[in-house]
């Protein structure tokens, strides 16, 4: 494990690959959640209850790729305040917010590798290690928070932990996320208004695959490319949860959002294994211990900010179109499962029947 800070040119040079998602320096909504991260923030900014970890043994450096208004970002600086306190200072905890370590693919990458980046939040993305975790971004397969809990909670998550594992990564938690939904420059109230549609997409297999099959031309790039192609016409649609849709400021370049729900997933506190187990036992307890509180923290923030960044985007003066849900559910899983491995879809029907 790294003990040393990490240059800032390394962290420039990097190539930015495509990801799922990502982050901006737009504000959060103006909510009680959105305030306690203001503070959070400027208590770690100012060093206010900081730990002296000058003489620390060892330094978890996390990346990810939003915003510091983000609640990914505020959940990475409870794990810091956790982690140095009950170490006593012996772990030194970095974070790099809005991609500062480069993309989604590129930090998981530099963690396997054991190239900087220790520590990062990551889901689907982990299929060009382990393909069977692709299913995390599977259309349409959950449909509830009920479910997604029965899910991470029950024999199919410690399936998808274990793989996490053979991958070369150690699970310390989750982050739920919103249901993703269409945003467009195209009023799209049918499956036929999706026709050769120029939407962004995550490099995901799946997903291309559940836009094509609704008659849309998905376009994979890297999320921090997506304001500026849509602003200049290169491509007319996107789709994400509510916060991204928010913190990346979209409504600006985007009319219309689209309420297709058609993926509610989750990513990973995912740590490379090699830099835990580098970790003295009374140590891994310490990282494991506060992976838990910092997954509790951020939720109690996601279920905030959720219904803000609702509002706030309808004042914004977004439309909102409901849809026909099961008309896009059919389509893009018909278009999905014809890919599926026999593992995913032993997946696919884990899942299924938890709903």
């Amino acid at each position: 494990m790294k003990k040393s800070l990490i240059a800032l040119a390394m962290a420039s040079a990097m190539v930015l690959s495509l990801a799922a998602c990502g982050g901006s320096d737009a504000p959060a909504p103006e909510t009680k959640a959105a305030g306690a991260e203001t503070e959070a923030a400027a208590a770690a900014d100012s060093g206010e209850g900081a730990v002296d970890t000058s003489n620390a043994e060892f330094t978890i450096s996390i990346g990810h790729i939003n915003a510091e208004s983000d609640s990914w970002h505020q959940a990475s600086l409870d794990f810091k305040e956790q982690v140095e306190k009950n170490s006593n200072g012996r772990i030194k905890v970095e974070v790099y917010p809005n991609s500062q370590l480069g993309s989604e693919v590129d930090m998981i990458a530099s963690i396997l590798q054991q190239g900087g980046c220790d520590l990062t939040f990551t889901g689907e993305s982990m299929q060009t290690y382990q393909p069977d975790l692709g299913m995390i971004g599977m259309p349409y397969l959950i449909q509830s928070d009920e479910q997604m809990e029965k899910v991470l909670t029950g024999e199919v998550g410690k399936k998808l932990e274990g793989l996490m594992e053979e991958s070369g990564m150690k699970v310390l938690g989750y982050f739920t996320r919103g249901p993703r939904y269409i945003t467009s420059n195209r009023k799209i109230e049918s499956v036929a208004d999706c026709q050769n549609l120029l939407i962004r997409t995550p490099q995901s297999p799946m997903t291309v695959a559940a836009f094509e099959a609704i008659g849309a031309k998905p376009t994979p790039m890297a999320l921090n490319e997506v304001f500026t192609s849509l602003n200049q016409g290169t491509i007319e649609a996107q789709e994400n949860p509510y916060a991204m849709i928010q913190t990346q400021s979209f409504y600006e370049v985007q009319k219309y959002l689209i309420k297709t729900a058609h993926l509610r997933a989750w990513v990973y506190i995912a740590m490379g294994k090699a830099q835990f187990d580098a970790l003295p036992e009374d140590l891994q307890q310490v990282v494991l211990d506060a992976g838990k509180h910092c997954q509790d923290y951020e939720h109690e923030l996601f279920l905030a900010n959720e219904a803000a960044y609702e509002k706030q985007l309808q004042e914004e003066g977004m439309e909102f179109i409901e849809v026909d849900t099961k008309e896009f559910a059919d389509k893009m899983i018909a278009g999905v499962l014809p890919i599926l491995t026999d593992s995913q879809k032993e997946i696919y029907e884990e899942i299924s029947a938890l709903a």
